[in-house]
């Protein structure tokens, strides 16, 4: 290098971050230090200084409001760039300039302690870096590390205690429909970690805020375009312990298994789909003809378990497009994953006393799981105070599953093999166009319109059941309405959501109070059907009932004389449909009694009107139409007594609405012996009280002291009830008459340099929440328990790790730990007793490093313990089985 070479200037860009809302914060003074040389942000807080000398540098950024900061150790290449991000906190009481290093403003942790410092609410955030430092491969693994949430089934979300249906999550601050058919929940393992920038979770109620919350409101925000061009290629390979390399039970794969759209070759047969009801009945020929209708596939193969594999592209900048600076970011993730439930028990307890163990079942299940995901988002601005986004998402899972397992069924009084083939497709479609404008330095408006779809696909799940005589000779097929069963089931839902949101400062700048009024309206369509056919057997010999199930049905028995067969629909099937249409509009205002104290007051009015037409295979239509008008009130009060110590008050009344399928009284079945779900068409929405309390510490930059009390009270909470029937085990909903839920949590992270200074690299991070609730029921529910924790409750969450990232290095080694409490998974009419997941223990690593050339190497260790999951009903063991430890090695090169 020359030396003009090496005294080229550089460019320092960048964008300004406010801390309390994460976006970008336009109008603020942006100089390097000891020189004359500057830039303001614009509407999207991005910035740009040109000619800047090369060499080590310090930056300074102002604004009337905030507490200026200044960020040095800035590295300046000759002839280059250098990106660098700053967050401002609202200037709360008399300071000099915060002086914090580039390394540490640059560390998205302290971003997240910065927006959670100065948010109105309770939030917590985790960030890309915190996810790239870790093995959590989706948002479901990555948000499990925020105080107080819990993880169910790998991808449904529990915060404080508090069931699915309490949580809500949005994309990019937009409502996501669920396309799940049993639950009101996201499941947030749809979301791939490599299209995410933060996951934070709001725990607390202010009026700008939908209402339809108590446990946390999740927002996941998608990646947003770099301010220079950045490409980067990523990819990895793993190992399952207990799958790759073994035998693993699965199904027959259709070619496109791998992508995630097989269903088309799974979908409902064309003469089933005439043959409507089957009345009149059809005749034996035509009988025959609909069983070969049918694809055959019934029974799982023994294959050997593959490695898992990710690959990933991004690439983003920004340009001048026709006089318009536009930035763009592209990304696309792929991942595929087999897990596998070796030695896996299902049970349940006699109905009429509650602790004798019955249909205990002991089996294998194969898995393969494909999840990829693709977003392009671009932005436009136009002058410095208007900016017009367009954010596109698209993620799409499958699952792709074998079971075989072998026991006693008790209402039956025979030993059964059972073999069930299933195929799950689900996708989530989000585009959004959002429109800023900042009138001066006072007035803002944010306008978006939300466009997202969901779809879930069941096709053609098969089970096929054997009874075993024990005699030495080979099974054979039952003779029962449920021995030969084939599903479908299909899912969509499309959402539309306007909202206008307005904010006006007032007052003079050491003593900002603000104006914020807005409304938003959403409609949401969703159609879901779900049907069940019977195939049994008339007049088979049993050593034909002894041949495989694809020589039982591959035709030989159908003929168009042949009369083997009978095919019927089951009653556990229909369909229903859901309209639903929600207005509101909210006021709030922020009063800045003192430099200290801030009250923010406000209330929000939402109108719901839902219909849910649900039509069963047997039985009459049922329509359900709830209608509500509620005001929902919130209170907060922030005293910042200095930067570094935030006490925080809230009051409010949120509710949760019942989800469509609760109400469709529809059934949904399991295997034969399992359960059957139906909804509730009388269930009514619930009305929630909450409280918080907060004081939060932050001694230093990247550290944080917290200590928070909660509390709730819930008037008509929905429960999921198992009713004590006899045969056929049925789940439903109910409300309870009322429930209370409170609790504490506990958060903390600090260098260890503190203790002694070759300690410097590491950090060490905790948080733990502790929590009770407890459930009344009405006088007519006095068949069920008459007090017991919430469903999906837990007492203690205690999340930690321990980091090492050495000064000047990209090096970052990792070990988190997680542990659960024991939970109520499902209440019970008595006699039978309450289930319980038992308690479990997480503990992961992950280790990254440089190598050459732009290319980084990860190294990830995930359930390293294994825990075993264990569902406990009384002394019956319901459920149990491990799932393996996984090892990955992956590499990454950005040039």
């Amino acid at each position: 290098q020359t030396q003009a070479e090496s005294t080229r200037p550089g460019r320092v860009v960048g964008r300004i971050i406010d801390a309390a809302s994460g976006e970008g914060l336009a109008g603020v003074g942006v100089q390097v230090v000891g020189t004359t040389i500057g830039a303001q942000s614009g509407l999207d807080g991005r910035f740009t200084i040109g000619g800047v000398s090369a060499g080590t540098i310090s930056v300074q950024a102002r604004r009337i409001g905030f507490s200026p900061k200044t960020v040095t150790g800035i590295v300046v290449p000759a002839g280059g760039v250098i990106e660098q991000d700053i967050s401002l906190g609202a200037a709360a009481v008399t300071l000099d300039a915060t002086i914090v290093t580039a390394s540490s403003e640059r560390g998205t942790v302290n971003e997240a302690l910065d927006e959670q410092r100065a948010s109105v609410n309770v939030v917590n955030s985790v960030t890309r870096e915190q996810i790239a430092r870790s093995p959590d491969s989706d948002a479901a693994q990555a948000v499990q590390r925020v105080s107080g949430v819990t993880v169910q089934d790998g991808k449904y979300v529990f915060v404080r205690g508090l069931g699915e249906r309490y949580t809500t999550t949005s994309l990019n601050g937009a409502r996501i429909p669920s396309p799940e058919p049993e639950r009101k929940v996201v499941p947030l393992d749809l979301f791939p970690s490599a299209l995410i920038q933060s996951v934070t979770t709001s725990k607390s109620f202010t009026a700008d805020q939908p209402a339809d919350f108590s446990g946390a409101q999740v927002d996941i925000r998608t990646r947003e375009f770099p301010a220079r061009r950045q490409t980067q290629f990523s990819t990895s390979f793993g190992y399952n312990d207990a799958a790759t390399g073994k035998q693993v039970v699965s199904p027959i794969s259709l070619g496109r298994d791998w992508l995630g759209f097989a269903g088309g070759a799974r979908q409902i047969p064309q003469p089933i789909i005439a043959a409507g009801s089957f009345e009149p009945e059809p005749s034996q020929a035509q009988v025959n003809s609909l069983v070969n209708s049918f694809r055959n596939a019934w029974t799982p193969r023994l294959e050997d378990g593959s490695p898992n594999r990710s690959l990933g592209l991004s690439t983003g900048g920004n340009t001048s497009l026709f006089g318009v600076r536009t930035g763009y970011i592209g990304s696309l993730s792929y991942s595929y994953n087999q897990e596998v439930r070796d030695n896996e028990i299902r049970a349940y307890a006699e109905p009429t006393d509650g602790t004798t163990e019955i249909d205990r079942f002991e089996g294998n299940t194969g898995r393969a799981s494909v999840l990829w995901g693709g977003l392009f988002n671009a932005s436009l601005m136009f002058g410095a105070n208007t900016r017009l986004s367009f954010n596109n998402t698209y993620n799409r899972s499958a699952d792709s599953e074998a079971r075989r397992e072998a026991g006693f069924n008790n209402n039956l009084g025979s030993r059964l093999v059972i073999d069930r083939l299933r195929f799950v497709e689900r996708a989530v479609r989000s585009n959004q166009i959002v429109a800023n404008r900042q009138f001066g330095a006072r007035a803002r408006l944010n306008l978006a319109f939300t466009s997202s779809g969901v779809s879930r696909d069941e096709p053609d799940r098969s089970e096929f059941v054997r009874a075993d005589p024990g005699d030495g000779q080979a099974p054979f097929w039952l003779e029962n309405p449920q021995a030969a069963v084939r599903t479908y089931g299909s899912l969509t839902e499309s959402n539309y959501n306007t909202s206008a949101d307005y904010s006006l400062q007032l007052g003079a700048p050491e003593r900002q109070h603000e104006l914020k009024f807005g409304g938003l309206y959403r409609f949401t369509e969703r159609a879901s059907d779900n049907r069940v056919y019977s195939i049994q057997g008339r007049s088979l010999s049993l050593d034909n009932r002894r041949l495989s199930a694809e020589e039982i049905f591959d035709g030989r028995f159908s003929t168009p004389t042949d009369t083997y067969f009978r095919i019927t629909p089951l009653s556990q099937g229909g369909s229903y449909r859901a309209e639903d249409q929600l207005g509101s509009g909210y006021a709030m205002f922020d009063w800045a009694l003192s430099q200290k104290l801030h009250v923010i007051t406000g209330a929000r009015v939402e109108h719901s009107a839902v219909i849910v037409n649900a039509s069963p295979t047997v039985g009459s239509p049922v329509r359900a139409t709830p209608t509500y008008t509620d005001v929902l009130p919130s209170l907060v009060v922030n005293f910042r007594a200095t930067d570094r110590h935030v006490l925080r008050l809230s009051a409010s009344q949120t509710l949760s609405r019942p989800e469509y399928r609760e109400q469709a009284e529809v059934g949904y079945r399991d295997v034969l012996g399992g359960e059957n779900i139906i909804g509730n068409s009388a269930l009514r929405r619930t009305l929630i009280q909450n409280a918080d309390l907060r004081w939060e510490f932050y001694p230093a930059a990247g550290e944080v002291f917290s200590l928070g009390f909660f509390g709730k009270r819930f008037d008509d909470p929905i429960e999921r009830v198992y009713l004590a029937t006899s045969g056929t085990r049925v789940i439903t909903f109910v409300n309870a008459e009322s429930a209370t839920n409170f609790g504490a949590e506990l958060e903390v992270r600090a260098g260890l340099d503190r203790i002694a200074g070759f300690l410097a690299p590491f950090t060490v991070f905790s948080n733990a929440t502790f929590m009770r609730s407890s459930v009344q029921l009405s006088a007519v529910q006095q068949a069920a328990q008459e007090e017991r924790s919430m469903v999906g409750q837990a007492p203690y969450v205690v999340n930690a790790g321990l980091s090492f990232t050495p000064a000047g290095s990209s090096v970052s080694a990792t070990i988190l730990f997680n542990r659960v409490g024991r939970r109520v998974y499902s209440a019970s009419e008595l006699p039978l007793p309450l289930t319980y997941e038992e308690a479990r223990t997480g503990l992961d690593f992950s280790l990254r490093t440089p190598l050459f050339g732009g290319i980084a190497a990860k190294i990830d260790a995930k359930n390293l313990l294994d825990s075993e999951y264990l569902l406990r009903q009384g002394t019956v063991t319901r459920e149990s089985y491990r799932a393996g430890r996984v090892y990955s090695l992956g590499l990454s090169w950005q040039p």
